[in-house]
């Protein structure tokens, strides 16, 4: 087991990447804190990760109110006293046509996704410099180095936890490493979501946008969340230790513009 007595922070844990990544760390020997707004689903989480045969910690967490944030950290190191490494998993996404983006829907993928990167991160910053030791990765997206029509507020939002992500590493090396992982087309409640405004958006049945996203991708299939928690559970590990300030794709094959 690589993670084997790890203590591990994993925000948006209740559904889909984070909870696959909540699982598999499980499964490698990790403690994990559940970190999620919804903590119905943080407790199934917690129920499955008890019976790999683990400990697990629910915390509620906003990740986008910095005294949520803070709470997430003080009942982690009540409870565990150190934090090893951390998911910064929580994300949203909108989708519209860019003269239909208000105000309010830019400012929600952008809290979220890139102020809730970068208040989890600080938090935990200086706990994990003090140990000498931790890790730090961001679940960005493909979304994060190319545009697309219909998520302008959205690509805004990941390219700029990129960005964060690189500086960070920079700053806080050696001693910490910070990473991020790109994923592609997830099998998640959330694409289940975007398949249908697509649909809508483009007058064109659903069916007929999951066949388009299949045809974009060279290996066949969509992403399953398990795919990406594969490629953090490595970072993750000592088999990473030589890997910082990368943004890592995991598409299937979709070759990106950066």
């Amino acid at each position: 087991m690589k993670l084997k007595d790890k203590i591990v922070i994993v925000t948006g844990a209740g559904t889909g990447i984070g909870r696959a990544i909540a699982i598999r760390f499980a499964q490698e020997g990790a403690t994990i804190v559940v970190a999620d707004i919804n903590e119905e689903n943080s407790n199934e989480v917690a129920k499955e990760i008890n019976k790999i045969g683990h400990q697990s910690l629910v915390i509620k967490t906003d990740v986008a109110n910095e005294e949520s944030v803070k709470n997430l950290v003080d009942k982690t190191l009540e409870k565990f006293s150190r934090i090893d490494i951390v998911i910064s998993n929580a994300g949203v996404s909108r989708m519209a046509k860019f003269i239909d983006i208000t105000e309010e829907d830019f400012d929600f993928n952008m809290d979220i996704n890139t102020k809730g990167g970068f208040l989890v991160s600080k938090a935990v910053s200086e706990i994990m410099a003090n140990q000498e030791s931790g890790k730090i990765i961001f679940t960005i997206s493909m979304a994060g180095k190319c545009g697309s029509p219909l998520y302008a507020h959205y690509n805004s939002s990941k390219a700029a936890l990129l960005a964060y992500m690189q500086a960070l590493a920079l700053e806080l090396a050696p001693t910490i490493k910070v990473n991020g992982v790109c994923p592609g087309l997830v099998k998640t409640s959330m694409q289940e979501r975007e398949v249908k405004w697509w649909a809508e958006l483009q007058g064109i049945s659903e069916d007929l946008v999951k066949s388009q996203y299949l045809s974009g991708i060279p290996l066949g299939r969509l992403e399953e969340p398990e795919d990406v928690a594969n490629l953090v559970a490595f970072l993750a590990s000592e088999d990473g230790d030589y890997i910082t300030g990368q943004a890592i794709n995991v598409t299937g094959g979709m070759i990106l513009r950066r």
